[in-house]
């Protein structure tokens, strides 16, 4: 084992704390449903970015390049001026939903630039401007702006005209589990001296100001050295377990800017503070020039090292500092510090160069990718700490209330969950909370470097704090009860396929059977909740797809009736058949799980035949004249109408397969028999479906909701450059309908669907999200995925055509291959040297300083590939490095010998 896996080794068996200390500290805690105590749940004007100075947050910190402990009570960040600016930069600025065209917005580049999954190493890069950062241009331009235009970016301002601006690098190294080094650069890129004030911070989140708060903790100047240094000290019993006394060490003797972390109430309401020394203090102190209001007594619980620099142009200015345990009574914090950093980031490169197959590393632009994908993925964990019950109670709902009394106040349906755990977000600034269908793909790109981290992951969202009573998986802290599709059971098994594999054979089995117990929980919540008419045909809402219905999908319909839908239905479907393939690994290992495998045999053959049933009917998903699966309007009348648009919603049948090895079947006899007997009882269930009692490539056998002829009929579509078929992917609209927009009247009302590959031009789901006709990665993923089970069942006589009338026959791996690589072109550089998620941002394209920075947008243009939405999700977007790591070694050979569960390069 290298040195990183080592670590990650003495992490898992709790022999040492490498995780202990991590970037878990947010990017934007204000305007958070946590923070939110006002009386109409407006949570982003009720907590502003105006705020954030100067009001202490209750349940969480956030700050820039930050970092924590995993129980975030001592945090570090760094503070900039660049003696222009109106405020002190501590935190990242954005548009809320209101104030942005296109919903919220962050309006900062900032880019997460390498770390090892135990934050061993990490690096960061924050780009600052050295004029006055143009706050009330973007507010009020953005403003002005309809959603059919674009939206005004930073760049738009002209604040990076002859790069006048610092490039500020954070960089951290691990001495240890509790010795953390920090390196500051600060490199001028403009051209002339510019001064900068950097103020490395360090505080403690406030646990003391509340109702159910503890003593006050302690930040002390530490005297008799020959570097300025702070003691950091825990006074509250309950919370010293978690976390000893640490010392900051600060090169040089430079000034310590000692305040409280605590409410300025004089300037945000009016009220008397009760001392001087405020949250806001250091910004009033150094950008305003006020005195007496950092305490001279050099103790709090919040403080900066004030370095005041001018940097030359074309140099870079450098500051080491280190926070370490008190115990470990480190003399001299600076003697072997560079020789540490450049261990850990040599220790950092062979990690990485371990896992990634010799094609990818050889390539250097796609393995950069690559590696700044997982970069954010780590970088985009943070602490998340919400006690519903107790938040509830602060809002004056307790449980015993009837449910009009708690009408209107948000999650007062799930007083149960506590959450106090480090989780992967989907953006820690535009989406600083867990998004569980989110969550599930992120742990694909995790586990190629840390699957114990991913298999943690997947164990929170099913534990009795998180999962309600009633079986549902919550969705998001705007609305728990949201309904997310049912990914857990795909990812816990991709998850522990990928370890069995990197282990020999050797799978968690107990892992898998925790979440199998729990998992069985959620499939009867859906089954219960979203079955309306209890036909197999499932409802679903929302289902994450936003906007790509003709109505509102998480809103009572307009005609009244209910919305049986094919996404949810084949969301069912794949989820089934997860649970199938769970069950039989199980059974392999322990014969009671027999009866569960057929279980979920037959139930995956109700929902499959309930898609499709006997005869032409109108009233069901599949339409034969199309060759597609529509959603269906239910009306109250018990008639039933097609809502015909060709969408994201009819292709994800695509994904209810499940490929099995010949030996599952061979090992379960009784399964096989009883499955057998089903089916002879059920004929009119597989009329139209494929089933597994037809031998395939090397004896394997499948279950798939779509047999050969519809599915070629659907691939018709999805590799139809007119419909589906982007040069940068899989569309999530058809392109058919920029010509032919869907429109359903009802009344007076018209509904429509158009193609619109870029910005959303409605409110729908805050208007910053958009599926009517952009790329996204997780079902882009999802499809690959397919195409490639359906080759290793397959093999090379099924071939398509690729581009759908191109007259060019290729096999399903061919098919995978080439949308693979169109994604990938999104990232790479073309022909041009241009990437292609940068669109027409010259200054990304061509400045040297900018053109190998990779951002991973949330979704993308459906003709010319520009990344659109929030700027740094990671989250699923990272998914483009298991996409870029099969693609680099898994041939069409390794698919049709091993099968399609071969996801580690050997």
């Amino acid at each position: 084992m290298n040195a990183e896996q080592q670590r990650l080794q003495a992490a898992k068996l709790q022999q040492q704390p490498w995780k202990k200390w991590g970037p878990y500290l947010s990017e934007r805690q204000w305007g958070t449903v946590r923070e939110d105590y006002s009386d109409n749940g407006d949570a982003w004007n009720y907590f502003p970015h105006d705020h954030a100075r100067s009001r202490a947050y209750r349940w969480g910190e956030d700050g820039l390049a930050g970092l924590s402990d995993d129980h975030q009570l001592l945090c570090f960040a760094i503070a900039l001026w660049n003696g222009h600016d109106p405020i002190l930069k501590e935190r990242l600025f954005g548009l809320t939903n209101s104030e942005g065209n296109h919903g919220e917005d962050v309006k900062e580049y900032y880019f997460y630039l390498d770390s090892s999954p135990t934050h061993a190493y990490m690096k960061y890069l924050y780009k600052y401007p050295q004029q006055a950062f143009p706050y009330e241009d973007l507010v009020k331009t953005n403003g002005a702006l309809g959603r059919d235009v674009p939206e005004y970016e930073l760049l738009d301002t002209g604040i990076f005209d002859e790069n006048r601006y610092f490039d500020v690098f954070v960089e951290y190294a691990k001495g240890g589990p509790e010795d953390v080094l920090i390196k500051l650069s600060v490199a001028n890129r403009g051209p002339e001296a510019a001064p900068i004030h950097l103020l490395p911070t360090l505080w403690f989140r406030n646990t003391w100001s509340w109702e159910v708060g503890g003593p006050k903790p302690v930040l002390q100047k530490v005297d008799g050295l020959d570097h300025s240094a702070v003691r950091a000290s825990l006074t509250d019993e309950a919370l010293q377990p978690f976390l000893s006394d640490y010392v900051l060490h600060c090169q040089g003797g430079v000034p310590l800017l000692f305040t409280e972390n605590e409410t300025n109430q004089e300037r945000l309401f009016g009220a008397p503070n009760g001392s001087p020394f405020v949250k806001d203090s250091i910004h009033n102190y150094v950008v305003q020039g006020h005195s007496g209001v950092v305490n001279p007594a050099s103790t709090g619980t919040k403080v900066s090292a004030h370095y005041t620099l001018m940097v030359a142009p074309g140099t870079t200015e450098v500051v080491w500092l280190r926070l370490s345990a008190a115990d470990l009574s480190i003399n001299q914090p600076f003697a072997d510090f560079e020789a540490i950093f450049a261990a850990r980031q040599q220790e950092t490169d062979e990690f990485y160069a371990n896992v990634m197959p010799p094609a990818l590393l050889a390539d250097r632009d796609r393995a950069n990718i690559f590696r700044q994908a997982l970069a954010g993925m780590m970088w985009t964990k943070q602490y998340f700490y919400y006690d519903v019950d107790q938040w509830l109670e602060e809002h004056q709902i307790t449980p015993w209330m009837s449910a009009a009394q708690r009408h209107g106040v948000r999650n007062s349906d799930w007083y149960h969950m506590l959450n106090d755990d480090i989780i992967s977000m989907p953006d820690k600034w535009e989406y600083p909370w867990y998004a569980a269908w989110d969550l599930a793909f992120h742990m694909l790109p995790i586990s190629i470097i840390d699957p114990d981290f991913a298999k943690e992951q997947l164990t929170l969202m099913l534990r009795e704090d998180y999962l309600h009573p009633n079986g549902q998986i919550p969705a998001y802290e705007w609305n728990f009860s949201d309904v997310n599709p049912p990914v857990h059971a795909w990812a816990t098994w991709e998850t522990y396929s990928r370890e069995k594999e990197i282990n020999n054979g050797e799978g968690d089995i107990e892992f898998l059977k925790y979440a199998f117990s729990k998992l069985l929980i959620n499939f009867t919540w859906w089954v219960n909740r979203k079955d309306a008419s209890g036909n197999n045909v499932f409802e679903g809402g929302f289902l994450g797809l936003d906007n790509i219905g003709v109505f509102d999908r998480s809103s009572p319909l307009p005609t009244g009736g209910c919305l049986e839908q094919a996404d949810g239905t084949a969301w069912m479907a794949f989820f089934s058949q997860r649970m199938l393939q769970i069950a039989i690994e199980l059974a392999l290992h322990d014969p009671l799980y027999e009866d569960m495998a057929i279980k979920f045999f037959e139930h995956t053959l109700w929902i499959a035949g309930a898609m499709d049933r006997v005869g032409d009917n109108m009233d069901e998903l599949w339409d034969e004249t199309d060759g597609f699966f529509y959603d269906v309007l239910r009306f109250p009348d018990g008639s039933a109408t097609r809502i015909k648009v060709r969408s994201m919603v009819g292709m994800l049948v695509l994904m209810a397969i499940a490929v099995f090895p010949p030996e599952a079947f061979q090992k379960l006899p009784n399964f096989v028999e009883r499955a057998n007997l089903f089916l002879k009882r059920h004929p009119e269930l597989t009329h139209a479906i494929h089933l597994p009692t037809e031998p395939g490539l090397q004896g394997r056998r499948m279950l798939a909701v779509v047999n050969a002829d519809k599915l070629r009929r659907i691939l018709a579509y999805l590799l139809d450059e007119n419909e589906f078929l982007s040069a940068y992917g899989i569309r999530a609209l058809s392109k058919y309908h920029e010509e032919h927009p869907y429109v359903f009247h009802h009344g007076r009302q018209e509904f429509r669907v158009d193609y619109l590959p870029g910005d959303s031009n409605t409110g729908m789901f805050g208007g910053n999200s958009n599926w009517r006709g952009p790329i996204w990665m997780p079902v882009n993923l999802l499809l690959l995925r397919s195409l490639v089970h359906l080759y290793s069942y397959y093999g090379d006589d099924f071939k398509v055509e690729c581009p759908t009338g191109s007259g060019n026959y290729v096999t399903l791996f061919e098919a995978a291959a080439e949308i693979a690589d169109r994604l990938v072109s999104i990232f790479a550089r073309n022909e041009a040297g241009n990437r292609p998620v940068y669109g027409g941002a010259d200054k990304f394209q061509t400045d040297p300083y900018w053109n190998e920075l990779i951002l991973f947008y949330e979704y993308f243009h459906g003709d010319n590939g520009a990344g659109i939405g929030a700027s740094h999700q990671t989250g699923w977007t990272g998914c483009i490095a298991t996409i870029l790591q099969s693609a680099s070694y898994l041939t069409p050979d390794i698919v049709r010998t091993t099968g399609p569960g071969r996801f580690v390069p050997q």
